[in-house]
């Protein structure tokens, strides 16, 4: 009788097998010592308490479990994107029932400008200077109504930006770079069709030229369309037409000239009526009437802006999300000091050889504890991050701060990225850690390329805004970009800088430069693993 023996063979590739042992022998290894999983718990920990700590106010509760009382300047209207905005200017205007257009030859574009603080109401005209900033705006508008943050499309001369459309607050389309005189007069129109509004400019008023067109979605059927002006704050220098130099902090104002106006369409007969809309918000409103008319033409004034609302612009409240993470450069440090001595405890003790030993093919040994440290420390930075957002907001919110309003998706990402951040910060840091063989020197360099650069171009600002941008482009510090919340935008004249919360790269561009620097290391230290004796 002859016996078969058949040999059973496992569904799982030898490999991949032995991967994943690889894998559940460093977790065992990293979850049986009772200080690092405790260390983990004090980072969680720490990101949360560090944003209770944050009791600044603008306005608040005036008795305990009484209601939020927000301070003046606090909060913003919201935009049809969900957005905070900033909505002030003067509007003159008329009704306009369906479809149609409005038309208007603008013969001239001049404002004033303060050096000082305050409203151009309180300081009055006498005390200004003769000057237009960049940013200063008029034109005509279609808007669903004077509600602050209402659909809106408008078409403009600007002081120094030339001939734009811009919609909706964030909506910024550049036309003819041309600037408006009395020898050299712009027409504009926009042409309503449903719910798509439609921008022209002309230099005669023969032949046009399209400068853009914008989907309001549900506009209403009755719209307000008219003539405008708004002009921003300056916060350092303003156009060349002031003569250059730094102007410190103040208000401006600007004035347009129209005639020619010519509204087209189903509308209530009545006189044009007009006024500042949004009160003035952001920059003191304008002062005394904000147009005259005679002879067929109009003289608007106006101050403010038509735009979003971004942190670092003059005059402008709000709060950013991200505000309430400050906590996780606290944990940071206690994921540094964990994940270099999951690797260097190694050495010290003597016990890689016994793991080498176990597993000769040593980047897989590398390659086990990354994967190890960068998820538990993940599942911790993302416990951490979450608790201290939530906790956060509501503090603030309970001291009468506006936090300035993102997008469900946008707080996942600040969320989740600030914990991926940890997560590859102690990656870095357990990659460092195999390179030099000494847990003193990579926390010591993961903390100076992470954690100081951050402090000396957000927290203390003490860097030149030149070189705090290039530390935050080529370091692994740019992964903090992750956590930008607003976006910045060309046509808002405002302060981006790191301590603004504004970051030079977008926020995945910061995060795989983090990526990139863990990747490196990673490689590095593999190859010296493979070299070096154990």
């Amino acid at each position: 009788m002859t016996a078969t023996i058949t040999l059973e063979r496992s569904g799982t590739p030898a490999d991949h097998d032995g991967f994943g042992r690889l894998l559940h022998a460093e977790w065992t290894k990293f979850r049986t010592v009772r200080g690092w999983m405790i260390a983990m718990v004090i980072a969680a920990l720490v990101t949360v308490g560090i944003s209770q700590l944050d009791h600044s106010s603008c306005g608040g509760q005036v008795t305990p479990g009484g209601p939020v009382i927000v301070g003046e300047g606090c909060s913003s209207p919201v935009g049809p994107g969900g957005e905070a905005v900033t909505d002030s200017f003067s509007f003159v205007r008329k009704p306009l029932a369906g479809n149609g257009s409005i038309t208007v030859r603008m013969t001239s574009l001049t404002g004033l400008y303060s050096t000082s603080s305050g409203s151009p109401a309180g300081q009055g005209q006498a005390s200004m200077k003769p000057g237009l900033q960049p940013w200063s705006k008029a034109g005509i508008m279609i808007k669903a109504s004077t509600r602050p943050g209402s659909a809106y499309a408008a078409v403009m001369a600007t002081g120094g930006r030339g001939v734009r459309m811009q919609y909706d607050y964030t909506g910024d389309i550049a036309g003819p770079p041309a600037a408006v005189s009395a020898a050299s007069p712009r027409w504009l129109r926009l042409a309503r069709s449903g719910d798509t509004v439609t921008g022209y400019e002309s230099a005669d008023g023969t032949h046009w030229s399209v400068v853009g067109a914008a989907h309001l979605a549900r506009l209403p059927a009755t719209v307000q369309a008219g003539l405008f002006a708004t002009s921003p704050s300056v916060t350092q220098s303003l156009s060349q037409s002031i003569g250059g130099g730094t102007a410190g902090g103040g208000s401006t104002l600007a004035t347009a000239v129209f005639d020619h106006v010519s509204l087209r369409g189903q509308r209530p007969g009545g006189a044009w009526t007009g006024g500042d809309t949004g009160g003035g918000a952001g920059n003191g409103g304008s002062p005394g009437p904000g147009f005259h008319q005679a002879a067929g033409a109009f003289t608007v004034t106006g101050s403010g802006d038509i735009a979003p609302n971004v942190p670092g612009s003059p005059g402008r409240g709000g709060t950013q999300a991200e505000r309430t993470l400050l906590g996780a450069f606290g944990g940071l440090i206690a994921v540094i000091i964990v994940a270099t001595m999951f690797m260097t405890a190694e050495y010290r003790r003597g016990l890689i050889r016994l793991t080498l030993a176990a597993s000769p093919r040593r980047g897989r040994v590398l390659a086990a504890k990354a994967v190890v440290i960068g998820a538990v420390t993940f599942v911790a930075g993302l416990a951490g991050a979450t608790a201290a957002f939530l906790l956060g907001e509501r503090l603030l919110r309970s001291n009468g701060n506006y936090i300035l309003p993102v997008s469900a998706l946008t707080e996942v990402r600040v969320v989740a990225g600030t914990a991926a951040v940890l997560a590859v910060a102690a990656v870095l840091a357990l990659a460092l850690g195999a390179i030099l063989r000494h847990g003193a020197g990579a926390v010591t360099v993961v903390i100076v390329a992470i954690v100081l650069p951050y402090f000396f171009t957000t927290a203390f600002s003490v860097l030149p805004a030149g070189l705090a941008d290039w530390l935050l482009r080529v370091t692994p510090a740019a992964g903090f970009a992750i956590q930008q919340s607003i976006p910045q935008y060309s046509q808002v004249t405002a302060s981006y800088t790191p301590a603004n919360g504004d970051y030079p790269l977008a926020p995945w561009l910061g995060f795989a430069v983090l990526c990139a620097w863990a990747a490196l290391a990673l490689g590095v230290a593999a190859v010296l693993l493979r070299r070096r004796d154990a």
